[in-house]
């Protein structure tokens, strides 16, 4: 017998368009208590100052206590703890991070679970981001797989702010469409207005989705669902006379066309359906690029996913689809390493390179595709004269190439490797 989440997923499949009632009994105790179990111990704490350490000390009892208050609609979502952290490659500027309530996100978790139950069956293929069993290198695949067959032309669209700017009204039309349980549906806005803590001072939320929220992965993939992927599908593509493609990681997004007039067509199109929406393209950083391994010479570049795009010659003379990483992203992983060493100089040498192996495994994890050995093997070598100059400065003034050797001899620094076969 198929229960709880199961079932949604099979009334989804079985009649798509049939709104789904009564859902909030399934954030229960044991719903709860699943998404509890998978918070991570040792976080950061919301503006309530509970950790999942003092929460699980009488863990029954809250959870009570908690689904009480939500029977009751007493239970509202507090603020989001808003802080700052620094910025990945940048020495001065800082990125906001949102910390919910550790209850809130007990019951985000809890929706979230629900949502993607109705909506994963909903979702593109070529949707990649916050889905389970999909990953960036699997949307890196399909995106190479579109770009060798018939692409000439590609679309590369940066959307403003996108986060920020998700239109709380639209969003609940969309969720409107497929969900009739309106109870659910006012947890969900009022998630979307619960307003942000910074220092002391309340901020409203009268855009975006929450910071740092559970349930905000799937709410932007439901808004972008809706807004793009679904017009694309059934209006754009049946418009064109040649190939039309899409692929999409999250606000991440590449269209592949086989014709020119038809690429830039879209371009004018897409802005004005954005628009639509309370979305504005980033035109500085949104392009027409001529490419493909048929589009003939001069074809152009771009970035997707922290790699950089090209044609360039394959071993037997013919073009082909060639990655590497962003220069963008290069500069930043320098910066970020460079400090990481400086602000650790005085630790001692194993430890250290330890520690800086772990950092290079990471980034060999997810660089490591075919044809990107080469600026894997350059970020070594950069991350090696960092090292060499840290334990210069820190007193050994004649670290001599054969004296530095000698220390990577022992404490070895790991060589790039190929992960992934994309």
């Amino acid at each position: 017998m198929i229960t709880g989440l199961g079932r949604i997923s099979q009334l989804v499949n079985e009649y798509p368009d049939r709104k789904l009632q009564t859902l909030m009994h399934l954030v229960n105790a044991e719903t709860l208590k699943e998404v509890h179990n998978r918070q991570e111990k040792n976080k950061a704490y919301g503006v309530d100052k509970v950790t999942k350490g003092d929460y699980e000390e009488e863990l029954d009892k809250n959870l009570a206590s908690l689904i009480a208050n939500m029977k009751q609609f007493s239970y509202r979502p507090q603020p989001v703890r808003r802080t700052y952290i620094p910025k990945e490659g940048s020495n001065d500027k800082m990125r906001p991070l949102g910390i919910p309530a550790y209850e809130d996100k007990l019951v985000q978790g809890a929706m979230a679970d629900i949502l993607t139950g109705i909506y994963e069956p909903k979702f593109y293929s070529f949707s990649y981001g916050f889905r389970a069993g999909r990953d960036c290198h699997m949307a890196l695949k399909a995106l190479k797989n579109e770009l060798w067959h018939g692409t000439n032309w590609v679309v590369d669209a940066d959307i403003k702010g996108f986060f920020d700017n998700v239109d709380h009204e639209w969003l609940m039309k969309f969720l409107e469409h497929d969900i009739g349980d309106k109870n659910f549906l006012r947890y969900v806005t009022r998630f979307l207005k619960a307003g942000i803590m910074e220092e002391g001072k309340y901020i409203d939320t009268d855009s975006g989705v929450p910071q740092g929220g559970l349930i905000s992965p799937v709410l932007a993939n439901v808004y972008l669902h809706y807004a793009i992927d679904m017009w694309f599908d059934k209006i754009i593509k049946p418009r064109c006379k040649g190939k039309a493609a899409m692929i999409r990681y999250a606000d991440d997004v590449v269209f592949c066309f086989e014709h020119e007039e038809e690429a830039k067509g879209f371009y004018r199109s897409l802005k004005e359906r954005l628009a639509k929406f309370k979305l504005e393209l980033s035109e500085e950083k949104s392009k027409i690029v001529k490419f493909g391994t048929s589009a003939g010479e001069d074809t152009g570049k771009f970035d997707f996913l922290g790699f950089t795009h090209f044609i360039a010659k394959s071993r037997e003379g013919k073009p082909c689809v060639k990655r590497t990483t962003s220069q963008k992203k290069l500069k930043a992983k320098r910066q970020s390493v460079k400090k990481w060493l400086r602000e650790n100089m005085h630790t001692p040498i194993k430890v250290l390179v330890d520690k800086l192996n772990l950092k290079l495994r990471g980034h060999y994890n997810y660089y490591g595709i075919i044809g990107n050995y080469d600026a894997m093997k350059g970020f070594r070598e950069y991350v090696l004269g960092r090292l060499k100059a840290v334990l210069a400065r820190r007193g050994s003034k004649d670290m001599t190439k054969e004296k530095f050797g000698r220390i990577l001899k022992y404490n070895p620094v790991i060589m790039p490797r190929i992960v992934h076969r994309v």
